[in-house]
């Protein structure tokens, strides 16, 4: 009898899973695209919609980590700041392919 309750709890499983599947919709695989710039076929937003469903079940899983009761002091563990030396503008922007009024020139970004 037991094989038959973890069997259901599996299936329990599978179906919780699904729906997070149908969670992400391609409606919001599309929208993150576009604000990441990519074009998607719609056999990729499918496919895509399928495995960001995964994932979040994988999120899911970190909900059955247990908290820490006690916390432990808090130390330090890095080295003091020192105060050293740096270089002159000049020196910072002498390798830069193109500087304009003591800055350097990157690509425009919309």
């Amino acid at each position: 009898m037991s094989d038959t309750s973890e069997s259901t709890d599996d299936a329990g499983a599978a179906s919780d899973g699904a729906d997070d599947a149908a969670a992400v919709d391609t409606e919001e695989v599309r929208h993150v695209a576009d604000l990441a710039r990519v074009r998607l076929a719609d056999d990729e937003v499918d496919e895509f919609a399928a495995q960001f469903g995964d994932i979040l079940e994988y999120f899911e899983a970190l909900d059955e980590v247990p908290e820490v009761e006690r916390e432990e002091e808090l130390v330090n563990v890095m080295r003091p700041d020192e105060v050293e030396e740096g270089l002159s503008q000049e020196e910072a922007l002498a390798n830069a392919e193109e500087t304009e009024d003591g800055f350097f020139v990157g690509p425009k970004v919309s």
